[in-house]
């Protein structure tokens, strides 16, 4: 993690981008979100806890995967837990929305 501490989302939110700058990454990051989101509604609708699980697993594996395999990095969830949530969120929806490419 840099030495750099963030006092704003703001600021992280170019760092974090940086972060995920490897086309399979952000991939990878979609993929997860993706299936997460999927877990969720089924955890919903079949009113089975366990699917928030795989909703986590599903999430936090698709990040790991394309910051360890592809990025080469640390996940900035590591040193920045709230805001990465954050970001991440914000990142799926520009590449959902054609912002960003994935």
């Amino acid at each position: 993690m840099d030495a750099v501490r963030y006092q704003s989302f703001a600021a992280f939110y170019p760092y974090y981008l940086d972060q995920h700058d490897h086309r399979m990454c952000r991939r990878a990051h979609f993929i997860g979100t993706s299936l997460a989101l999927g877990a969720i509604a089924q955890a919903l609708v079949s009113r089975h806890a366990w699917w928030l699980l795989f909703a986590l697993a599903c999430g936090y594996g698709g990040a790991w995967v394309g910051h360890f395999f592809f990025e080469k990095n640390k996940p900035a969830t590591f040193g920045y837990p709230l805001y990465s949530f954050r970001a991440d969120w914000i990142m799926y929806w520009q590449m959902l929305t054609g912002k960003l490419s994935w």
